[in-house]
């Protein structure tokens, strides 16, 4: 039984659809993680390493929003599992990049064929020109929503 004076509160239209197909990709990083044995985290930080080839833990810290010892645990954690390893910094001795390792590039490998033929099956109900339309008008709603948050950060 509800409380006196409670509301629910329900999304309608394209916010309750952009919702719901966030959270089912967020549902299907949760299964990847667990099917790696790593945790939100540590899968986020073996994302942004592949993308960006060879980072520094405090560039990681950043994107993670995680202080650098914090970023230092998670990094030993993705060392001891082989999936990333410490190259020392010709320039800097203070510092070093984080890499993925052999064994990381096949991980990384195989949750991206994973997930391009779940996205593939996924969206087989579409044509080729519909589906040109969903993936120009989802990258336009991304920069859009991207700008906005940027423009409110330095308002800050």
């Amino acid at each position: 039984m509800a409380t006196q004076g409670a509301r629910s509160y329900t999304l309608h239209g394209f916010p309750a659809a952009a919702t719901r197909f966030v959270s089912a990709l967020e549902a299907n990083r949760r299964r990847i993680a667990q099917d790696a044995g790593l945790n939100d985290t540590e899968l986020r930080a073996l994302f942004h390493v592949a993308r960006e080839v060879s980072v520094t833990p405090k560039a990681l810290a950043t994107y993670l929003g995680l202080t650098t010892g914090a970023v230092t645990a998670v990094a030993r954690g993705l060392v001891d599992k082989g999936m990333l390893h410490r190259i020392d910094r010709p320039d800097d001795r203070r510092s070093l990049y984080l890499e993925l390792t052999p064994d990381g590039h096949e991980r990384m490998r195989g949750i991206h064929e994973d997930f391009n033929r779940m996205i593939a099956e996924s969206t087989s109900a579409l044509s080729a020109e519909e589906l040109d339309r969903f993936t120009d008008a989802l990258r336009v709603v991304a920069n859009e929503v991207r700008e906005r948050l940027d423009g409110a950060r330095s308002q800050d």
